[in-house]
């Protein structure tokens, strides 16, 4: 048992800096780091390739520039000084004796572990042998398993080596700022928490929208479907932030351990609240198999059993080949009473909360007409960037938590348990799939979800 180690780090370790997600997303969020001035270590790269250190800065470049951020070149040069690589086999010891000579001096490392989750223990394992584990931070990506029992089996050998505290769990969607937004427009705002409840909030949906397919990605996806990769993840995580109650204690626990709450007042979902979709085409992607029964498309219900939100339904959907891309949480509130001094009916209030693209918040309310004894939806609406500034990106803001310790946005091992488990009937007994054309909005039955209530409102855009 170690005592938790807030020091900021003084290195990074990335295994797996030659791959993908370096080249997408870590690379540009590291130099954005550096251009805010918040970089302040050296950072190792750790791949199989046997990249030279000015290959690895030569990529980086390539990298940043790809994703649209423009070079300064005094910061560029600042950020690859910081660069150097090691190479080697993962299985292969004299890998980690390579990487203590690389750190040899240091004494806060985080381990950023950029490979797949089946390396996962194995690279641990080989830290703690190398004994560079006693203090570090070892940040892991998505997914933590395929389901519970997967998921308790990484956990255990994680925990093998590591305790809790060292253990940053990075799904990105807790990184957006505008779902970090949703906790302080709740409680900063007192006009918002008192109609924050089951009195107030008919329903709430949840979409996230994407209108490209799987292109080029069948291999990966084929195994996962939209239910495993964004629904027991992002869209969970964001219901917990929606739904919790205020944290009590400062610190990350404190945070944490209202979201958690939220997914243990959540019974685990029923297959008939469940509709799966595939979009038209999928089969024939290379990667895909022709039988392939993965959905594209899932929408379902869920109920929050507590006080404040008993008897409110979630609808939850996400979706490929959809007409947009959006990911917004809609409080669709409940109308008000018919009133005498006008024959109007009038369309429920809503507040929308925009998390992609653009993020922002948009209040739907009702206004009188000119000219007329009746009134019109108005919205109210505001994109955070315009009166904000420029926000840090999601990998941008979890790198810079994970390097100072601050474990508020990264989920717990309770809390990955309790969404595996609210999703886990949808895997043991999962609905046949219903084909739906691309550019819709998914197969018939998820319309039929809703019944009773507001139909699935169109993403504001």
């Amino acid at each position: 048992m170690t005592e938790p180690v807030s020091a900021p780090a003084d290195v990074l370790v990335i295994f797996g800096i030659t791959g993908d997600l370096a080249r997408k997303m870590t690379f540009r969020s590291l130099y954005r780091l550096e251009r805010r001035g918040l970089l302040d270590c050296p950072i190792v790269g750790v791949a199989l390739d046997d990249w030279s250190v000015s290959t690895l800065r030569d990529r980086a470049r390539e990298a940043i520039e790809a994703g649209g951020e423009p070079i300064d070149e005094q910061v560029f040069g600042r950020f690859a000084q910081r660069l150097s690589m090691v190479s080697g086999d993962f299985a292969d010891p004299k890998t980690y004796d390579r990487v203590a000579k690389a750190i040899e001096g240091t004494h806060t490392p985080v381990f950023y572990l950029e490979i797949p989750p089946s390396l996962f223990g194995l690279v641990v394992e080989n830290l703690a042998r190398a004994n560079l584990t006693t203090r570090a931070r070892v940040a892991v990506e998505k997914p933590f398993g395929h389901d519970l029992p997967s998921a308790r089996e990484l956990n255990r050998k994680l925990r093998a080596v590591l305790e809790e505290w060292q253990i940053y769990r990075i799904d990105h969607f807790l990184g957006k700022e505008p779902a970090m937004d949703i906790m302080f427009l709740r409680f900063a705002n007192s006009v918002f928490e008192p109609l924050w409840n089951r009195d107030r909030i008919h329903c709430v949906q949840l979409t996230m929208a994407e209108n490209f397919g799987v292109e080029d990605r069948g291999s990966f996806y084929d195994p996962v479907g939209a239910l495993r990769d964004v629904v027991q993840n992002h869209l969970l995580q964001l219901i917990g932030l929606f739904a919790a109650e205020p944290p009590s204690v400062a610190g990350a626990d404190g945070v944490r351990d209202k979201r958690v709450e939220v997914f243990r007042a959540i019974p685990s979902l029923d297959p008939t609240h469940y509709v799966r979709g595939q979009y038209d085409g999928y089969t024939s992607i290379e990667g895909v198999k022709p039988n392939s029964q993965t959905e594209t498309f899932a929408a379902l219900r869920l109920e929050i059993d507590n006080w404040r939100w008993s008897g409110v339904p979630f609808f939850l959907r996400a979706g490929k080949g959809l007409p947009v891309r959006a990911t917004e949480i809609r409080a669709i509130f409940k109308r008000p009473p018919k009133l005498a001094f006008t024959a109007s009916t009038y369309d429920a209030n809503e507040l929308v909360l925009r998390i992609d693209p653009r993020a922002g918040a948009n209040l739907v309310v009702q206004a009188k007409e000119p000219g007329a004894n009746r009134t019109r939806t108005v919205d109210l609406s505001v994109i955070f960037a315009e009166e904000l500034g420029e926000a840090p990106e999601p990998y941008e803001r979890l790198l810079y938590d994970v390097m100072h310790a601050d474990s508020s946005q990264f989920a717990r091992q309770d809390g990955v348990e309790e969404t595996w488990r609210i999703v886990q009937p949808l895997l043991d007994a999962p609905p046949a799939v219903q084909p739906y054309p691309r550019g819709s909005w998914g197969p018939p039955g998820a319309a039929k979800l809703v019944a009773g209530y507001p139909g699935w409102r169109e993403p504001w855009l």
